[in-house]
């Protein structure tokens, strides 16, 4: 499969403001984003939950193409509504939706009934994600009593295009955290990291996502923060700056490990959304194609590419 990009908003280098503050620019942006070549953008506000649901729609209705990432959290709203909206939006969009799931978001405002440790956290993010995917894919009411959630009927009438097979993405470094996303996840969003670190991570999260047989399902998302400035990557970071096309030929090497999708942050602007579609997105697409085109059999190149590392670090 082709690597896919994916924008990740942050500030605006001019006001500091959030990227999705007023609607009237971004809807300009957006259009600039799908025609450079991105494949999905990140909706993430500070302000909240029900604030993402309702950004999710207005970016899916002013997009043809783009898929957004919706960032969600258990805890806020009941599995129920959830399921119902996100459904409704999925709907809307003709399957343009998929859920990054998150253990705590930084700021909200239900610090005083959010459980209490890390593990139980993720507990409850299994259970509500088990409770959506009933949801989205039950024929009859049912009843569920669980540890952080009580259902009693629980059935929504109009389900999603995908049903109960709407994308997941979830990440994490715990093991707690894996085991919960090599239930659930379909993209694992990655740690930044040194390709050590990286393909460390991957390893462990495939073996998670084994133990329930979904090994072969599991794809592999990364973050890459690109800033003005003079050097290459940092030695524990996804860190980026320089010349587009320096910055693309940094990102070959995660390629090779398996990685299909890059997290672009740090391109806000028109210019350096422009820029980072036309030479970093194209110029890596490019690289990766001629250079498969040019192995001798599928997937040499990956394996080349790693080998050099190896025997380089």
């Amino acid at each position: 499969m082709p690597i896919e990009f994916t924008h990740v908003p942050g500030k605006t280098a001019e006001a500091a403001a959030p990227f999705f503050y007023d609607f009237a620019e971004t809807a300009t942006k957006l259009g600039l984003i799908e025609d450079s070549g991105f494949q999905k953008i990140v909706v993430d506000d500070s302000a909240g939950l029900l604030t993402n649901m309702d950004i999710a729609a207005q970016v899916l209705n002013r997009t043809g193409s783009l898929e957004v990432v919706l960032t969600h959290w258990a805890g806020v709203i009941e599995p129920t509504v959830a399921a119902r909206q996100l459904a409704s939006i999925d709907r809307e969009s003709g399957g343009r939706l998929a859920l990054r799931m998150i253990s705590e978001p930084l700021n909200d405002d239900d610090a005083e009934t959010r459980p209490v440790g890390h593990g139980v956290v993720w507990q409850r993010i299994d259970e509500y994600l088990v409770l959506l995917k009933r949801l989205w894919s039950n024929e009859r009411p049912f009843d569920h009593e669980g540890a952080f959630y009580s259902i009693k009927g629980g059935y929504i009438e109009r389900k999603g295009p995908h049903g109960a097979d709407l994308v997941i993405r979830m990440g994490g470094q715990s093991g707690t955290a894996l085991k919960v996303a090599g239930r659930h996840a379909d993209v694992f969003e990655l740690a930044p990291g040194s390709i050590d670190e990286v393909r460390h991570l991957m390893e462990r999260a495939r073996g998670a996502a084994a133990e329930h047989g979904r090994a072969g399902k599991l794809r592999f998302a990364l973050p890459v923060r690109i800033h003005k400035g003079a050097s290459a990557a940092s030695h524990r970071a996804v860190d980026l700056s320089g010349p587009p096309a320096q910055v693309a030929l940094s990102l070959l090497a995660y390629a090779a490990l398996g990685i299909d999708e890059f997290m672009i942050v740090g391109v806000d602007t028109p210019r350096e959304i422009a820029t980072a579609g036309r030479e970093t997105l194209a110029l890596l697409r490019n690289s990766l194609a001629r250079r498969e085109a040019d192995a001798p059999e599928p997937g040499a190149y990956a394996l080349r590419a790693v080998a050099g590392m190896l025997a380089a670090g």
